[in-house]
């Protein structure tokens, strides 16, 4: 390997370390910590946004599915995503409203303590599991790119990881999120841009593969896609490494602004893997790669390995950090909002109401430490099939929470019952119906658990209304 690639990994790993000790330096409270003491601006947040996002499944998943059945239609994966924070952007002024830091915070003080908790563990769990993912795909990425071990490659990634983002709280990941958002769509594009140039031209390319390789809609239906967006629009609400970049906001009206800005970065991506994807079917189908060694680590990782093998080091380099910053934007947010969860929802409320801003800070620290030691552990065993991991783990935890959680902000009649009820039951449906492969009516599990959840908040608020009718969060609950 080109010691040019060695000195590019190098220096991005020095500057986000960098970034994780100046932000580090500007912590005062918990709310620095937290939130960013409310200061965030539109550009910062469509970038956070964006970064966070666009993790290993929109990347290396959808370069599969592009080189397999999905064709060109894999773009949909992440397109849908773009549409679900259009919509989202009509909401996030409320947001930001409420002067909360975590979405379990929301719910605590909104409909009571039980409803925070249960909250604070249904959206843990899927954050640890995500980070699993980011830190399984680092590490063979890693493995690939300078020929080391796995366990070796994945203990690397962890370390940058955590490292950096126990240092700055959400300072240094809004702050990396920035620059790896660059690099994501920067090296992506030149990696087109040359493999392009490996089948002379892309009219070549075309001629290459099959016709209907560049449907839209070849590998996905409209239910599908329609489906992808109501997943995006439930889970990216009720998340808190989407959430909590709203609650960073310094005016509410700007969140406005800022998400619809990354749903622009976000469709400007959405076709980068997809092509690549479709190039290098086309340079497998006329000869111009060896299959043997591109496809050695199985078609998820055939991209790392065309790079290696047929891309000079510059672009080597340049694509490598963009798979990283791919995956370490997505791995800051998720272990981040696990740890203020557990701290803000769970240690402050039931360990030490008493803490300190600096013993709070000290405490997301450790946690976060925690629950990426327990990522990281996992990960040395773990290498699930990428994008329904995510899809699974992206939609349990908005399965019961989105309907009380968007709701909660316009109907003074939602009850904590009816709160309740609706985590609980829509959770299990969308379980049972995953486990069992349960179709109803041909709709997917996230569509029938979110009525489930809708029709028992609204029956059990009803029958169990609140005791005041009011859309004002409990202060010191």
């Amino acid at each position: 390997m080109s010691h040019f690639v060695l000195i590019v990994f190098i220096l991005y790993t020095l500057v986000v370390l960098f970034i994780g000790y100046y932000s580090s330096k500007q912590l005062f409270s918990n709310d620095d910590f937290a939130v960013a003491n409310r200061r965030l601006t539109p550009l910062f947040l469509a970038g956070t946004l964006a970064a966070t996002e666009i993790g290993i499944g929109s990347s290396l998943g959808v370069f599969e599915k592009a080189y397999g059945n999905w064709s060109l239609s894999s773009s949909w994966y992440v397109s849908s995503m773009a549409i679900a924070f259009i919509i989202i952007s009509v909401f996030a002024p409320k947001f930001r409203k409420t002067e909360v830091k975590t979405v379990p915070e929301y719910f605590r003080r909104r409909y009571g303590k039980a409803s925070g908790f249960f909250s604070s563990i249904i959206m843990i769990l899927p954050l640890v599991v995500l980070t699993v993912i980011q830190f399984v795909a680092g590490g063979k990425i890693l493995s690939i790119l300078f020929k080391i071990d796995y366990k070796i490659a994945v203990t690397i990634i962890a370390v940058i990881v955590i490292a950096y983002t126990i240092m700055g709280g959400i300072w240094a990941v809004i702050r990396t999120d920035f620059l790896q958002i660059i690099l994501i769509i920067l090296g992506l594009f030149l990696a087109i841009t040359y493999s392009i140039r490996l089948c002379c031209n892309f009219s070549f390319a075309v001629k290459n593969i099959p016709f209907e390789t560049l449907n839209l809609f070849k590998g996905i239906t409209p239910s599908t896609i329609i489906s992808l967006i109501i997943m995006y629009i439930a889970t990216f609400t009720v998340g808190q490494e989407v959430s909590g970049s709203f609650y960073s906001m310094k005016h509410s009206y700007d969140s406005t602004k800022g998400t619809i800005l990354a749903a622009f970065l976000i469709i400007i991506f959405s076709f980068f893997p997809s092509f690549l994807g479709i190039i290098t079917l086309a340079l497998h189908n006329i000869g111009r790669i060896d299959s043997s060694i591109v496809f050695q680590d199985g078609v998820r990782y055939a991209l790392p390995n065309l790079v290696i093998n047929y891309m000079p080091p510059f672009i080597i380099g340049l694509l490598f950090i963009g798979l990283i910053s791919a995956i370490m934007s997505s791995a800051d947010s998720d272990i981040l909002a696990s740890g203020l969860i557990f701290t803000n929802d769970i240690y402050k409320i039931y360990l030490d109401k008493e803490a300190n801003d600096k013993q709070l800070i000290k405490i997301s620290r450790i946690t976060m430490i925690m629950f990426g030691i327990i990522a990281y552990l996992l990960a040395l065993f773990n290498s699930g099939a990428i994008i329904k991991v995510l899809i699974f783990v992206f939609s349990l935890r908005a399965a019961g929470a989105f309907i009380p959680y968007i709701f909660g902000l316009y109907w003074k009649k939602a009850s904590s019952v009816g709160t309740f009820a609706s985590l609980i039951l829509g959770s299990l449906a969308f379980i049972i119906l995953e486990i069992y492969e349960i179709r109803i009516l041909g709709l997917e599990s996230i569509i029938i658990a979110l009525i489930v959840s809708g029709v028992s908040f609204v029956v059990f608020s009803k029958l169990y209304p609140p005791v005041i009718e009011s859309l004002e969060l409990i202060d010191g609950f």
